[in-house]
């Protein structure tokens, strides 16, 4: 995982520790949503009170590769988490960086790994310097970014993620028009993530799949300062961290909602019969004065150039969140203290 924790990446971090069909080899902080090693504390405190095993995080680069880095707490909080006051973890980051991370995994697993990126992709552009062989070392690569054919939601044509490091996207998508057809990066743009709508509604169910009480429901009427008193501290922590989310999106006017871009790209990563796609050949605006770092898809081959990504076109909202809520609600019910020892195997590999 490479992420820039934040709300969105810290569901889709707690929704691949809920799953027993994934085993997470490492995470990357990069700096995007909040600076890099605010991004690393957070994955440590969110590991730690998952209660999941020792997982390698790697410090990725503090800055973009050729402009100053943009952050946006006033999307995600202060810390990046919402209104949630995680407990400050014990665990350490590793000695290595996160470029040399993705290398060293990927030789040492070579065809075996699936990368998944959901936040800028800086640390991959400089793992691709060091090992310009990844794009045929991974099993795929899945990417959170970009809008295709839809407005972006930092500039009128920029996607955020895309929009923090176009340079680093850019290098990425050349590197792997190199990799195989069945290797290609799936990408799941904001032509789909904004369909993903959490609602108060999916709280609810996540905190009785939980077996967590109270059962509460969140509204645009709750002060900043409220907190939840859930007794499940995975859905206690997740409601204040969300809670932050809609009411971002509620104060653009897009409804008391929030879109979970990041876990979504998630699931297609472990399920990819999740998503229908479409290949293209992705490039990335770097010079353009109202247009730079857009991303520019050509459906119809008029570059002349293969294709070097199978963009997502479509898929079902209502299957995901089914699959989110019982998966990490099970997982947070298995958390808890005095849970059956069958109860935490079912949660799979992510458990210690």
């Amino acid at each position: 995982m490479d992420v820039d924790t934040g709300v969105d990446d810290s569901l889709a971090l707690l929704y691949l520790l809920a799953c027993p069909d994934a085993e997470i080899a490492g995470i990357a902080a990069t700096a995007g949503n909040v600076p890099a090693g605010q991004v690393a504390i957070n994955n440590l405190a969110w590991l730690e009170l998952a209660g999941a095993p020792e997982i390698e995080v790697a410090l990725g680069a503090a800055d973009p590769l050729a402009i100053p880095l943009r952050t946006t707490e006033d999307t995600h909080g202060p810390q990046g988490v919402g209104y949630a006051e995680l407990p400050a973890p014990t665990r350490q980051i590793s000695a290595r960086t996160a470029a040399q991370m993705w290398v060293d995994l990927a030789r040492a697993n070579p065809g075996e790994l699936l990368g998944l990126c959901t936040g800028p992709l800086t640390n991959l552009a400089l793992a691709l310097r060091i090992e310009p062989e990844l794009p045929r070392l991974l099993r795929r690569l899945v990417i959170m970014g970009g809008a295709f054919n839809h407005p972006g939601n930092t500039t009128p044509t920029n996607e955020w993620n895309i929009h923090v490091d176009p340079e680093a996207a850019k290098i990425v998508f050349d590197a792997f028009s190199a990799a195989p057809a069945e290797r290609r990066p799936v990408v799941c743009g904001l032509d789909i993530t904004e369909t993903i709508e959490m609602r108060p509604a999916h709280l609810v169910r996540l905190a009785q799949r939980a077996g967590s009480t109270p059962v509460e429901t969140v509204s645009p009427q709750d002060p900043p300062t409220a907190r939840s008193a859930a007794s499940n501290p995975i859905v206690r922590h997740l409601t204040d961290a969300v809670r932050f989310y809609f009411d971002f999106h509620h104060a653009y006017d897009l409804g008391y909602l929030a879109h979970m871009h990041d876990p979504f790209a998630a699931a297609v990563a472990l399920d990819p019969a999740l998503a229908r796609t479409r290949p293209a050949t992705v490039d990335v605006e770097l010079t353009g004065t109202l247009t730079r770092g857009a991303t520019v898809a050509d459906w119809a081959g008029m570059w002349g150039r293969p294709p070097n990504a199978d963009v997502v076109v479509a898929t079902d909202p209502g299957l995901f969140f089914d699959r989110l809520i019982a998966r990490l609600g099970d997982y947070a019910r298995a958390c808890l203290p005095g849970a059956s020892p069958a109860q935490r195997v079912a949660a799979g590999p992510n458990r210690p």
